[in-house]
């Protein structure tokens, strides 16, 4: 099994982000891998069997922020609702972590070397 994992962070505070709806899709196929959210530490850890998958084939990892800013005091409302990854996984035993620092009208993130 593959692990998908991620750790959001709260850019304007430095706190973490819980409740960020994540959802994993196979865009060959349709296929939604897992729909999950951070957890109470802003943190997401997910498996998912891609044994049977091409190592060519594309993934959309999709982190649903516009709903963890909703009910926030800021003087404009954030335009991002999404914040999308194309991703390949090529060893279908490895640790894909992707870490996203989020801010109403920015982020960042960076992937770390798959680990198997």
């Amino acid at each position: 099994m593959a692990v998908i994992s991620s750790h959001v962070l709260n850019g304007t505070d430095g706190t973490h982000a819980p409740g960020i709806p994540v959802v994993l899709k196979n865009l060959a196929s349709g296929e939604i891998l897992f729909d999950s959210s951070t957890d109470e530490g802003g943190r997401l850890c997910e498996q998912v069997d891609i044994a049977g998958y091409d190592p060519a084939t594309e993934y959309e990892l999709c982190f649903r922020v516009g709903i963890f800013w909703q009910g926030r005091a800021w003087e404009h409302t954030p335009i991002a609702r999404e914040i999308v990854f194309r991703i390949l996984m090529p060893a279908n035993s490895a640790r894909y972590h992707i870490p996203l620092i989020i801010s109403p009208n920015s982020c960042a993130c960076w992937t770390s070397v798959p680990e198997e």
